[in-house]
């Protein structure tokens, strides 16, 4: 990467994400957009920072867009019923370690911001 790209936040109804998660990244027309279901405001902007700092590390890592697509639209497809757990949170996920590291600057943030963890978590969840 030579620049970063043009990146473009948007918030939007849960139903219009490309498939069940609260933060989605992918590139269009070599912009970057991030879209970020809608929710109250501090949560949005958790949720974006955290689709950010993602992004950026398996850019840095050289793990594709594409690759995460994959993993995440299969693993939503095999989810169990009343499981909330995050692709990312997986192991064998291929961005597993910048999910993680995203995760837990985003809970730093939220700290600072006086959000409570558990609350956001359920919101995010109950989308």
């Amino acid at each position: 990467m030579q620049r970063l790209p043009k990146i473009i936040i948007s918030t939007i109804p849960h139903k219009k994400q490309r498939y069940p998660t609260a933060g989605d990244y992918f590139k269009k027309k070599g912009e970057l957009h991030i879209t970020v279901s809608r929710m109250v405001p501090k949560h949005e902007f958790l949720v974006a920072i955290h689709e950010m700092i993602e992004w950026f590390l398996i850019e840095h890592r050289g793990i594709t867009i594409d690759e995460i697509d994959r993993f995440d639209i299969e693993y939503e497809n095999n989810r169990l019923k009343g499981d909330l757990s995050e692709p990312g949170d997986d192991p064998h996920a291929p961005y597993f370690k910048e999910h993680q590291f995203a995760t837990h600057i985003e809970k730093q943030i939220a700290r600072e911001l006086g959000v409570n963890w558990e609350k956001y978590d359920r919101e995010a969840n109950s989308l």
